[in-house]
């Protein structure tokens, strides 16, 4: 199997998972982001200020899309997954589907944000979904991502990808882009280590 036919097999095989969990998980997520999630978001929108452009990917409910929006930006929601975009359009709420391993990504925008949705990109794709990203924005623009932290990958009915904040942080100023913040912060559910960063490309 290529590199590529791999890829779009380990892509299929998450979107597949979502599916079929997609309720469930809008049930278990809450009506807002956690604490540390809004302080994130927070920290974008004073950096892009009211009235930007976001592309955010991997919506899935749709909850931090409505924090922004409530912040006074637009945001592009998107999400692979068909179920979600359905769960969101029962709230009145427009989303795309998108793969951001397979799709471009449009732009020029602002901001994009990616929480808790790039660690299922193989790390034989993450330098080309970092260089459409960094495409995608407008020079000065913002990127906000979480990484799982650690070493290696979980393999189990999908891959999951962890990176060393160094090692993520040297990806990302590859990509053009300047990391201006992060953050490491453990889960108190099951104590997954993540990773946070902001990053702003180049003029």
């Amino acid at each position: 199997m290529t590199i590529a036919a791999e890829a779009l097999k380990q892509s299929r095989q998450v979107i597949d998972m979502y599916e079929a969990y997609a309720d469930r998980y809008d049930e278990i997520v809450g009506s807002e982001p956690i604490e540390r999630v809004q302080a994130a978001l927070k920290r974008l929108a004073a950096e892009v200020g009211t009235d930007s452009q976001i592309l955010e990917i991997g919506s899935g409910a749709g909850r931090e899309a409505d924090f922004l929006e409530d912040l006074g930006l637009h945001v592009r929601r998107t999400d692979a997954t068909r179920r979600f975009l359905e769960i969101q359009a029962a709230r009145g709420k427009q989303a795309d589907l998108l793969d951001v391993v397979a799709d471009e990504l449009g732009g020029p925008y602002d901001a994009v944000v990616a929480l808790c949705v790039l660690f299922y990109v193989r790390r034989a794709e993450i330098e080309a979904v970092l260089g459409k990203v960094a495409q995608s924005l407008r020079p000065g623009g913002v990127f906000l991502v979480s990484m799982r932290h650690g070493d290696g990958e979980k393999n189990g009915e999908y891959q999951t990808v962890l990176w060393r904040r160094d090692d993520f942080a040297r990806l990302l100023e590859d990509a053009g882009m300047a990391v201006v913040w992060d953050e490491f912060a453990v889960n108190t559910g099951n104590g997954e280590e993540w990773i946070s960063f902001l990053a702003v490309k180049g003029s």
